[in-house]
């Protein structure tokens, strides 16, 4: 049995007295995933409405993966934060949605970059507000409550999604909340992986 470097250079491996495999961290839970150039994130640069929960006229932000782009899209992270309570009570959710080429990649408002700065370019399309077909819920988020009602105010937070959600080519994930948030009042972010299919 043989192993590769990353320089591609075969090596045997490792073992110790009792014949287990010695694995050394490469320098982090996504370290070889963003210096392979497969892991990328981007996030809203300015504050944002959000739909009413399930609405076929999207707004928030959107992860798609194109059609034909040859790729998954493994999702490993999501972000949020709310600056305006909420009109009433919300919840925030992600729901997936197909991609018939309805997205379009948000000029400089959502870019998304490859986590190894200027190294590889992303399939994953950003989009802040498009047409979308049957959204279905599939991961309840948080809430996010109207101070005059209760005192909880969510702050900042990033949700470790463990790749459990994966594009294929014509899928996207985008946010939803059961009441608009307020113009200019939610940011969202995601961190993506990205392999051949």
């Amino acid at each position: 049995m043989y192993g590769q470097t990353t320089a591609g250079v075969g090596r045997p491996p490792l073992v110790d007295s009792d014949r287990r495999l010695v694995v050394a961290s490469g320098g982090g839970r996504y370290a070889e995933a963003a210096m392979a150039g497969r892991l990328f994130y981007g996030a809203n640069i300015n504050m944002v409405n959000t739909s009413t929960t399930l609405h076929t006229t999207f707004s928030g932000l959107a992860l798609a993966n194109p059609i034909g782009s040859g790729k998954n899209i493994i999702v490993h992270e999501f972000g949020y934060a709310f600056v305006v309570a909420a009109a009433s009570g919300a919840v925030l959710a992600l729901a997936t949605t197909i991609n018939t080429g309805n997205f379009a990649q948000d000029g400089t408002e959502a870019q998304p970059k490859c986590t190894r700065d200027g190294y590889a370019v992303p399939v994953g399309i950003l989009d802040e507000g498009a047409t979308i077909v049957a959204p279905t819920i599939v991961k309840i988020i948080s809430q996010h409550a109207d101070a005059a009602t209760s005192t909880y105010q969510s702050g900042a937070q990033v949700v470790d999604l463990q790749g459990s959600i994966i594009l294929v080519p014509g899928r996207a994930l985008v946010t939803d909340t059961t009441v608009a948030a307020g113009a200019a009042s939610a940011q969202f972010s995601f961190m993506w992986e990205e392999v051949d299919v």
